[in-house]
């Protein structure tokens, strides 16, 4: 199918053309220490046809006279509304044929916009698309540089042809964002998956999402563990869970290859072997058993290692050895505790799904199981 914006007529820019006009929207909550080099890359755009919206969903700091500054369309969310929201709203002002969403904290290449416009200009079948970090990125502390450095490998490495969506740079042709109905401002009023969530709804339409491996960002944001593990946990592994529980549909690109999926199940099955260790060895009759243990100790984390190889490579590539060692021990505890949330979520889900069905089954009988 080829797409036509059903606002055509209404504006001298929606109307398609071999160069459509993008609309950069960036939602923004207190970015004054970002927001200025994010726009002076979009400004420094070697794409000539795009305007740019800043969504502010309630700042105190200077946000917004930093958007006026570059010329920006400046709209306020009225309250903290979520960054879902705050992209709903730009959306809804965009004149542009295609919305491009921009992290406040990503500072993109001069040659982004260029790249999205001709994506869509040479596929008309073409509904979305999204890029990566680079693999340079300015924080030079140890959680930072794994952090971004991982997302840059796994979308790096992962399918062309997405089933998912990413809004840190990502793009989607105007009409369908409308026709879809948007982000899910209402379920998720924090930052959390509704970007995927979107994408989810792309792909059951039958639309083609595209993960365009040219298209990349500088991440500015400073990570630590505490915002690590609550982004990771809390904002991602818990409501993505739910999501794949839900739909029934679990990706296999991505965070979830074969490979990262057999990965969490080893490390779930390697971090409980050292306790053995603790036990009384009357427990073992002698302990003949544990030096077995301690080479199936080292046996897993073999697997794991030669499975991860890759993203470690990388890692002593960008960083050396001592930071590769460092990585290998943060990605490890990543795939325990996103596996370990994963199993959580569903046996809360299917206790739900059995505490349903038992109410479901007690109406039908009047309320009393047995007659």
């Amino acid at each position: 199918m080829s797409y036509a914006d059903p606002s055509a007529g209404k504006s001298p820019v929606s109307e398609y053309s071999a160069k459509p006009v993008v609309s950069v929207v960036i939602p923004v909550r207190n970015a004054a220490l970002c927001l200025q080099r994010c726009l002076e890359a979009v400004a420094a755009s070697t794409y000539s046809r795009f305007e740019i919206i800043v969504v502010d969903d309630g700042s105190t700091d200077s946000t917004a006279s930093i958007a006026e500054r570059f010329g920006a369309v400046c709209l306020a969310t009225g309250g903290t509304l979520g960054p879902a929201a705050a992209r709903n709203r730009g959306a809804e002002r965009a004149q542009g044929e295609i919305l491009l969403f921009v992290d406040a904290d990503v500072v993109v290449r001069r040659d982004a916009l260029e790249i999205v416009a001709e994506a869509f200009s040479k596929d008309s079948q073409l509904a979305a698309l999204f890029g990566s970090y680079d693999d340079a990125p300015p924080c030079n502390n140890i959680i930072s540089q794994y952090k971004n450095l991982l997302h840059h490998y796994i979308h790096q490495i992962s399918n062309p042809d997405a089933t998912t969506f990413w809004t840190g740079l990502g793009a989607i042709r105007r009409c369908v964002f409308m026709a879809t109905g948007g982000f899910n401002e209402k379920r998720y009023r924090r930052p959390s998956i509704e970007d995927v969530e979107l994408g989810y709804r792309l792909r059951q339409a039958g639309h083609k999402i595209l993960l365009d491996k040219r298209l990349r960002g500088k991440h500015l944001k400073r990570w630590n563990l505490l915002s690590l593990l609550g982004t990771d946990i809390l904002c991602r592994a818990i409501p993505w869970s739910f999501l794949i529980l839900e739909t029934k549909n679990l990706p296999k690109d991505l965070n979830f290859r074969f490979s990262h999926r057999l990965s969490s199940l080893l490390v779930g099955l390697l971090v409980p072997m050292p306790f053995v260790f603790l036990l009384p060895h009357r427990t073992f009759r002698g302990a003949p058993f544990l030096p077995a243990i301690l080479l199936g100790w080292f046996f897993l984390l073999s697997c794991i290692v030669f499975l991860n190889r890759q993203v470690y490579r990388l890692f002593a590539r960008r960083r050396g050895y001592v930071f590769a060692m460092a990585g290998m021990i943060l990605h490890l505890f990543y795939y325990f505790y996103s596996g370990l949330a994963f199993a959580l979520c569903c046996g809360v889900h299917w206790s739900r799904a059995l505490r349903l069905g038992f109410r479901t089954s007690a109406g039908l009988h009047g309320g009393r199981p047995g007659n």
